[in-house]
């Protein structure tokens, strides 16, 4: 019985060791314009939510537009505890398809990317 006590207690502590960096990077949670979004008006920023804070000075992103060519956008900001990152965008969106990749440094050191595209109707 002791033996089976000792088994579970190290089975849980590496369950936990195993698990906790799964839970060290920053995660999208959600981004306006969303995801596979289609827009009747341009936006005037894209706004990114992170599952935890983020460090500006390693984290941005990029938005192109179908041809690849990329968007003109104003400086980053981070707002609600350093978890959304808002970029300002200069001009209005023409109609099209648009891809934003974006790249983050969470707060505790951990490095994530990712990318998501949405439709600008006329």
């Amino acid at each position: 019985m002791k033996h089976a006590s000792v088994f579970l207690a190290f089975a849980g502590l590496g369950y936990l060791f195993a698990a906790g960096p799964a839970f060290a990077h920053a995660h999208l949670k959600s981004a306006n314009p969303a995801d596979k979004a289609i827009i009747s008006t341009s936006p005037m920023a894209l706004t990114l939510d992170f599952t935890e804070g983020l460090n500006l000075a390693f984290s941005g992103a990029n938005l192109q537009d179908a041809s690849g060519s990329q968007v003109q956008q104003g400086k980053a900001q981070l707002s609600n505890g350093d978890e959304t990152l808002t970029i300002p965008l200069q001009s209005a969106l023409r109609p099209g398809d648009y891809t934003v990749k974006w790249h983050v440094l969470s707060a505790d050191g951990h490095k994530t990317d990712g990318s998501y595209s949405f439709t600008v109707e006329p």
